[in-house]
């Protein structure tokens, strides 16, 4: 199969400690490059989702998104830690005998020192477990958002590949009559011309006139590189860069044929297989 690099997935992630988001979008690159939005307590992630993009992507810029809601009543009921409260308490009184003020100890202001109300911690082993189960969901459905684009790029592909070989047909079925018409039209300059013609003269003439137009070898290869970029579409995979080198190869051919055109048909076939190749070309860039 082949995939574009141009993609977006959301997977929700839903249990007892609360809800999480998962993000993934991405677009065309060289190479692979990956950025991550997380929530802190989540950093120590990173390395992890790193890697597994790593194994399951080759190429594109791949932006990943974590919201987390924690719920609150997974948190359980506070709890007062009764020894640390007392020391406060302690210290306080003894600050309150060393001062003589006589103000009343606030026990809010006791319960606000740290560590002495307490919450159950969240296992956050299992946590994580959840978020990148949920993880690998999400980059499951962006790797299928990248396949059926991809797919629709590799019909356009070929469509455009089915146009190439049908201009190449036109100019080989055409080049025996453009050769008849290039040799009636040199005869025409000579007898215009009032020259007597010496066949050997002639003989050289038509040769240099078929060797400058001879566009067989150009053909052969515009067939061999559609055959080509053909089975390379057919073995899928991270083909992006095959595919870019063979449209330089097809704008090599196309560019040759042109410059050696010796009629509108033939130059109009160029500029047709010069738009043909941009056109496949644009669409390469965007495949995996």
């Amino acid at each position: 199969m082949i995939y574009s690099m141009t993609a977006y997935a959301r997977k929700e992630v839903k249990g007892d400690w609360g809800t999480a988001v998962w993000e993934i979008r991405s677009v065309n690159q060289r190479y692979l490059e990956t950025y991550f939005r997380l929530p802190e307590q989540f950093r120590g992630l990173e390395p992890v989702l790193r890697e597994r993009f790593r194994k399951r992507l080759a190429r594109g810029k791949v932006e990943c998104a974590l919201r987390f809601e924690a719920n609150p009543a997974a948190k359980g009921e506070l709890s007062i830690n009764q020894d640390l409260a007392q020391q406060v308490i302690n210290a306080a009184n003894q600050v309150i005998k060393m001062t003589g003020d006589e103000s009343r100890l606030n026990p809010f202001q006791v319960m606000n020192w740290p560590g002495v109300m307490e919450t159950p911690e969240q296992d956050m082993d299992a946590v994580n477990q959840d978020l990148l189960a949920g993880f690998d969901d999400a980059v499951s459905e962006f790797i299928q958002a990248r396949g059926r684009e991809g797919e629709n790029m590799k019909a356009l592909i070929e469509q455009r590949l089915s146009a190439i070989s049908d201009e190449v047909i036109k100019v080989r079925t055409r080049m025996p009559e453009i050769l008849e018409w290039q040799r009636e039209r040199l005869f025409t300059k000579f007898e215009d011309a009032k020259v007597e013609l010496d066949p050997s003269r002639v003989e050289q003439e038509l040769i240099l006139l078929a060797q400058k137009s001879d566009v067989a070898e150009e053909l052969d290869r515009l067939d061999s590189h559609v055959k080509e970029a053909t089975n390379i579409l057919k073995k899928g995979g991270a083909c992006g860069r095959r595919l870019d080198f063979m449209m330089q190869e097809f704008n090599r051919e196309s560019n040759t044929l042109a410059s050696k055109s010796i009629s509108t048909d033939i130059t109009a076939s160029g500029v047709e297989l010069k738009v043909l190749i941009e056109q496949m070309r644009e669409q390469i860039q965007n495949i995996e």
